[in-house]
């Protein structure tokens, strides 16, 4: 992949490509074809951000393939969400891999130094909420941000939230995670200035559904500025949060 990179280069610095069509052939090169998988080897030219490995449905042997053929391709974190512990297991005979059981995430490599525009918020309306957090913080951590952890804060006890209004305030973006009634990420909306991002999760009683009803409520936040994802979608907050913070226009964030 490098050498083709290259190749158009040297074709742009020679006048035979344009620099239109250039990033036109980076947007589009191939994937590497490996059977039981397609593996996207320019995500990171498109997307600024490199594969994620879906660990769930995959036995070892597919995920050890995928992210050998990352490896090759020189990415250096290489991400596995939703991983079990005995899959871990098997990996990490063959590479050296991280495992972390609560969020059920496994990285290879080291994590990136922090690069975002400012620091990003992790927050949980109670202890239960922290496995589907700590997906969204590991997340956010290994895409190259510096994140805050604020656990057990839920509006049950609004003291809690309040007495870190100025970590809240000072964030670039702010991730809420929480079940029971949903109620967090409205009353951080209406608190802070920067993006939140809702994260609904299925800890609560019968009649919470699964965490359908802290969906639904924050879906209907009066606070604006609250976007939300799916039920227990922890890794798609932290890549949200971390997209939000890499804007570079936002100036108003400091490191």
């Amino acid at each position: 992949m490098n050498n083709d990179i290259r190749q158009i280069l040297e074709d742009v610095q020679s006048g035979n490509l344009s620099v239109n069509d250039a990033l036109l052939k980076m947007k589009v090169k191939p994937f590497e074809d490996i059977g039981y998988a397609k593996v996207d080897l320019h995500r990171k030219i498109r997307k600024g951000t490199a594969e994620v490995i879906f660990g769930e449905g995959k036995t070892a042997e597919q995920i050890i393939g995928i992210l050998e053929v990352m490896q090759n391709n020189d990415q250096g974190t290489i991400l596995i969400t939703r991983l079990s512990q005995e899959l871990a297991d098997i990996v990490s005979e063959k590479h050296p891999l991280a495992y972390h059981p609560e969020a059920r995430i496994g990285v290879l490599g080291e994590f990136p130094e922090p690069d975002g525009i400012g620091y990003i918020v992790v927050t949980t309306g109670g202890t239960g909420d922290i496995p589907v957090a700590e997906e969204a913080a590991l997340t956010a951590e290994a895409l190259g941000n510096e994140v805050i952890r604020l656990y057990d804060v839920g509006v049950a006890g609004l003291h809690r939230t309040l007495s870190y209004l100025d970590i809240l305030m000072n964030a670039c973006v702010i991730v809420a995670v929480a079940g029971m009634d949903g109620a967090l990420p409205g009353v951080i909306g209406g608190l802070a200035d920067c993006p939140v991002i809702a994260v609904p999760t299925g800890i609560g009683y019968g009649a919470s559904f699964h965490g359908l009803s802290a969906l639904l409520t924050m879906l209907n936040s009066c606070a604006s500025g609250v976007s939300v994802v799916n039920i227990d979608n922890g890794f798609g907050a932290g890549y949200l949060a971390s997209m939000i913070n890499h804007i570079r226009a936002k100036e108003r964030c400091e490191p």
